[in-house]
């Protein structure tokens, strides 16, 4: 990530002016992480945050039974990790696909939100637009079935394009709809079969939006 992009990024996140932007460009470093790498474990010291700005991350614990559960997944424009203080991670942080974040050490942007109003005020927006992002998955959960739910979560990989690079693992896009393995393998085949989604060259490639939209429910 240049500069440019960067200054970019915490423009949108942020919507401070210039010399706020470069006091958070001192403290919010790019990261990228490859598919599938563990960004934290459960259990381990956090010390850092992070502000995704392209791909998508999932937190994860294990139960009693041993089996992986999703509670979130962060997508762009989405801050996540130890805030305001350093803490423990109660979960797994798994990155879905290659993604680009923004990190920092969680006291040192603490303090500049604390010292600056431009600041302060913009991770005021931040945090009550990722609540109320939270509130509509809870709401996904609770009111579509199992396979809506499988429908739902490949829109938002997709993000408004018609297709997802690389194509999603049916055990990922499982945890992400909060349902088994073999039921979100049975609703891709439903898509497959009716030619609304295909698998081409490492890809999952939507061909028709608006009726995989019309299944969610």
């Amino acid at each position: 990530m240049d500069a440019e992009e960067q200054i970019e990024v915490l423009s949108a996140v942020f919507q401070c002016d210039r010399p706020a932007i470069d006091l958070l460009r001192r403290v919010l470093v790019p990261h990228h992480i490859a598919a599938k790498q563990i960004l934290a474990r459960q259990g381990e010291a956090s010390h850092h945050c992070w502000i995704v700005v392209e791909g998508c991350v999932a937190v994860q614990v294990f139960g009693i039974d041993g089996q992986r559960q999703q509670l979130a997944r962060h997508d762009p424009g989405e801050f996540f990790g130890a805030y305001p203080v350093p803490t423990t991670h109660r979960a797994e942080i798994e990155a879905l696909v290659g993604t680009r974040l923004l990190r920092a050490e969680v006291q040192s942007l603490a303090a500049l939100v604390a010292t600056n109003a431009q600041i302060g005020a913009g991770m005021a927006k931040l945090l009550a637009r990722q609540l109320d992002r939270a509130l509509d998955r809870m709401a996904t959960r609770s009111t579509y079935s199992a396979a809506g739910r499988v429908y739902s979560a490949l829109l938002a990989l997709a993000d408004g394009h018609d297709h997802i690079v690389p194509a999603p693992q049916i055990t990922t896009l499982a945890l992400s709809a909060n349902t088994t393995r073999e039921t979100a393998s049975r609703a891709v085949a439903v898509l497959i079969r009716r030619g609304i989604v295909s698998r081409e060259d490492g890809q999952l490639v939507i061909h028709a939006p608006r009726m995989l939209s019309e299944m969610v429910s």
